[in-house]
């Protein structure tokens, strides 16, 4: 097992979550004060692609990343949470090659200057980390920056930006309805307030017209001229290519790097917001992005490492972070799309946080997993109990049982599998949390 021993600025991190609230307290009051207090470094960014969304929001961040990251820019990228350490969320735009995440000096750096500048006033770590954010991207020169929201939209800490390049949301469905409302309208409202009067949002695919109503209501009332994924733009699979078209015309891509039919709609919107933004994106460069983007724990496969050594040899594993009944739906549906082009058994090894819909995340399975191994998450106060979980499990209709270690749900898949003709599947997932779990005890964190 890899024990990463805490950075310079990791343990800085960990004394603030001792002396700050933890979480989230949806307002912009006490982070306002304190950027202005910084001299306002919101103000003093590159072109801000800003993502939010329920789902696909990571992604579209990747794929926004490699579309302009194809075309030689430096590109700074915020995303949250992290999966093993916190530097993840901070990326360096670099130009003409890959950003890098940034060094643990200049993160530690940017953490005391803006601790000591905050002078204990109230605030939440969250708040903190993404003043951060702004410390670090408005410091350092860049191209472009792409940065994904925290939770919501409208009081989310990302949004005292005033001027965005683009506003894009991502798809919108039942999840943290305790902070942002009980209805998808509510929820469609709250994301919905990253949009800004007279600047460009683009709409990714939208499953529920109710959610798709409201970004439309809020934009055409602050006059931002917007598109909409269906009417305004496209991205389908034919014949194994991605195909794209917008009023600009038709691109014939390769298949996104990245697994899974939902994939292709989220690369779309990717283009399409990156083309609102004011920046050139070719054939060639959307081709190259295509085959460059990646994404830690989204349907990552994972090849080598000291939990894979404990599978059955030849075993498919995949990782992904999905967490609620619409991601579960997603990653379903790649899993019998794998299973139609090669049969295998599937197991899924699986830990969630109790703000989650557990139930609603199995269900997408029903008939597809052959057993489901639940586990807890490590470090986290929130994780749902393996017993409670494994309960939910069967409620959707799964076969499943608790393990202590997601090593011992690999060493239990090994032994039910060994007579089988084909090595299995395996899924392990069901938090972003749990997933990072995995990479640090598997010995591949993110980088």
């Amino acid at each position: 097992m890899t024990n990463l021993a805490p950075s310079r600025a990791e343990q800085e991190i960990d004394r603030l979550l001792g002396i700050y609230p933890r979480g989230f307290d949806l307002s912009l009051d006490r982070i306002a004060r304190l950027l202005d207090d910084l001299g306002r470094p919101q103000d003093r960014m590159p072109p801000v692609i800003h993502v939010a969304g329920t789902n696909g929001k990571g992604s579209a961040t990747a794929f926004s990343r490699a579309l302009l990251e194809a075309q030689g820019l430096a590109v700074h990228v915020h995303t949250s949470p992290h999966l093993v350490r916190w530097h993840e969320r901070y990326r360096i735009g670099v130009k003409g090659g890959p950003g890098r995440l940034v060094s643990d000096d200049m993160l530690l750096e940017a953490i005391l200057r803006a601790e000591r500048v905050n002078a204990g006033q109230p605030i939440t770590v969250f708040e903190l980390l993404t003043a951060v954010t702004f410390i670090l991207f408005a410091g350092n020169p860049a191209d472009a920056a792409v940065i994904e929201v925290g939770l919501g939209g409208m009081y989310d800490a990302t949004n005292v930006l005033q001027n965005p390049a683009v506003a894009l949301i991502m798809p919108i469905a039942m999840d943290h309805q305790q902070w942002l409302g009980q209805t998808i309208e509510e929820i469609a409202l709250a994301k919905s307030g990253i949009i800004k009067r007279g600047a460009a949002a683009v709409f990714g695919r939208q499953e529920e017209s109710a959610a798709l109503d409201v970004l439309v209501d809020r934009a055409e009332k602050l006059g931002a001229p917007y598109v909409v994924y269906g009417q305004d733009y496209l991205a389908h699979e034919e014949n194994g290519r991605l195909i794209y078209q917008d009023d600009g015309g038709l691109m014939d891509l390769p298949l996104p790097a990245l697994p899974g039919r939902h994939q292709y709609s989220n690369a779309g919107a990717a283009i399409r917001a990156v083309k609102a933004a004011g920046f050139t994106v070719t054939e060639e460069i959307a081709a190259r992005a295509m085959k460059d983007v990646s994404w830690p724990a989204r349907l990552q496969r994972l090849k080598t490492g000291k939990l894979v050594e404990l599978a059955p040899e030849g075993s498919e594993i995949w990782l992904d972070g999905g967490h609620n009944p619409h991601g579960g739906r997603a990653v379903a549906e790649a899993m019998a799309a794998f299973e139609e082009r090669d049969p295998r058994p599937l197991y899924m090894v699986s830990g969630m946080i109790n703000t989650k819909d557990p139930k609603g995340y199995f269900e997408a399975f029903d008939g597809l997993a052959r057993q489901v191994f639940t586990v807890g998450i490590k470090n986290s106060d929130a994780t749902i109990d393996p017993v409670a979980l494994a309960h939910d499990a069967v409620e959707a209709g799964l076969k499943a049982g608790p393990v202590d270690s997601a090593a011992e749900a690999l060493t239990r898949i090994a032994e039910l599998t060994r007579s089988d003709d084909r090595p299995p599947r395996i899924l392990i997932g069901g938090s972003l949390y749990f997933a990072g779990n995995i990479l640090e005890e598997n010995g591949t964190p993110p980088d």
